[in-house]
């Protein structure tokens, strides 16, 4: 049997199943999760630790057809400054309650669109920000950039702020596709956005690129990824396009006839995946790749590779705090989430609450079933004694749990007293078989395909 056909056999292009940026997945969250709890979770963070910080920019200029995300177009800055200005209580509220000490491992800006803010109010954020917690000596500040919306001056403020990297999403290169998903952006206008970024010592580089997008075929991903390596980036996240217009109501602008099938959406990650590979970049988890002795590529190789919201990451901090609207934060005892309107966000922080809507307490099994899929998604294997000894759970039952997957999956895996292994040529596979560690009911929402 080819292997193509044991993928189709297991489910492979049929499945449709989470991503396991959390566990629980944000779906289940609840209300019964609030204010009170986030309120406490931060007040017991240890003082003088080091935390993560994420702010949502929920604005763009265009919303771009392709994208499920939370976000809201406007022509003009007016929305900016009212929703700035919630920003800036929210982090005043929230230093109110921060132990003495707090440093930032992680500062991230993501959206919609950051680089929508004017250089006034870039600067505003920042300072901020700083006046809760400064980042720490060795600490990473990143700004997602839409090449569409930078200059020089919105840089020039972004690099004084301490911005150490940049993420940029491409999607694809061809003019055809960019018309089909509503993302117009040239390689020209990419290439100077980045031009502009290395200019100010602005080295360290993200890039997003999709594949499953209408009219791609292996030809043209091969095109856009090779454009994409001419600029270098250290590290690369290729997508698996997610048609959910169910979900986002302007998917339905794109013509679904014009995608490709499971099989194709296969070939083309197969096409460049194998680009990235001959580029001597390095495979991360599932769908990353960094060049050699990127942090990436050294924690993965380290074992120290973790999985958060934004895909894989470096980021050793136990605390992820997310401000904004839709914003998710990450404590040890659980998720608390900001609502997602922004018009119910700013109500909430204008009554000098924080915007805290659901979320989810971590139950026992949660934390050990959510390491087991931070594991397998991360380095294709689950270590049954860091398991046993940060779990308490026994070896045997361990070893039922192991074997009822694996029985699902037959040929795949392998199994043995020192864990639970993903084979090389079946990793593919590897969120069909976390799936099978999931035991929440995954019909309460519609996930992206399973590649």
């Amino acid at each position: 049997m080819s292997m193509e056909s044991q993928l189709s056999r297991l489910g492979l292009f049929d499945a449709r199943v989470p991503r396991y940026t959390s566990y629980p997945t944000a779906p289940h969250f609840s209300a019964s999760t609030d204010q009170r709890h986030f309120i406490r979770w931060v007040e017991a963070i240890p003082p003088r630790s080091r935390i993560s910080l994420y702010i949502h920019i929920p604005f763009c200029r265009r919303l771009c057809w392709f994208c499920a995300c939370r976000t809201q177009g406007t022509r003009t800055d007016a929305p900016l400054r009212g929703y700035l200005d919630r920003l800036k209580q929210e982090l005043a509220l929230l230093a109110s309650h921060l132990p003495d000490g707090i440093t930032l491992s992680r500062l991230h800006w993501g959206g919609g669109t950051p680089t929508l803010l004017p250089p006034d109010m870039m600067q505003e954020l920042s300072d901020a920000i700083y006046r809760v917690a400064p980042l720490d000596r060795f600490g990473e500040f990143s700004v997602e950039i839409d090449p569409n919306q930078i200059d020089a001056a919105r840089l020039d403020v972004l690099k004084s702020a301490g911005m150490n990297r940049a993420s940029i999403g491409i999607q694809d290169f061809d003019p055809e596709i960019q018309s089909a998903i509503g993302r117009i952006q040239s390689y020209d206008i990419t290439r100077a956005a980045v031009d502009m970024l290395r200019a100010r010592g602005i080295s360290s580089l993200n890039a997003d690129i999709l594949f499953g997008l209408p009219y791609q075929s292996r030809e043209r991903i091969a095109e856009s990824v090779q454009k994409l390596l001419s600029l270098a980036p250290d590290r690369v996240a290729l997508y698996g396009y997610a048609h959910v217009p169910w979900m986002a109501k302007r998917q339905q602008l794109i013509a679904s006839d014009a995608l490709p099938t499971p099989e194709e959406r296969l070939a083309l990650f197969e096409t460049a995946r194998r680009l990235f590979l001959w580029d001597d970049y390095r495979e991360i988890g599932i769908d990353h790749f960094a060049r050699p002795g990127d942090g990436l590529e050294l924690a993965r190789r380290n074992k120290k590779l973790h999985r958060n919201f934004q895909g894989y990451t470096d980021d050793t901090a136990p605390v992820l705090i997310g401000l904004g609207a839709s914003a998710i934060s990450r404590f040890p005892q659980g998720y608390a989430q900001n609502a997602s309107s922004t018009s119910d966000y700013a109500r909430r922080i204008e009554s000098g609450q924080f915007a805290t809507a659901r979320g989810h307490i971590f139950s026992a099994d949660d934390l050990l079933r959510g390491r087991m899929i931070e594991a397998l998604m991360c380095d294709f294997r689950i270590d049954a004694a860091e398991m046993i000894q940060t779990f308490g759970i026994s070896p045997d039952s361990l070893q039922a749990m192991f074997a009822q997957v694996a029985a699902a999956f037959p040929g795949t895996v392998t199994l043995g007293q020192a864990g639970f292994d993903i084979n090389k040529d079946a990793r593919p596979l590897t969120r069909l078989i976390a799936r099978g560690f999931d035991t929440y009911d995954l019909s309460k929402a519609g996930h992206s395909p399973a590649i």
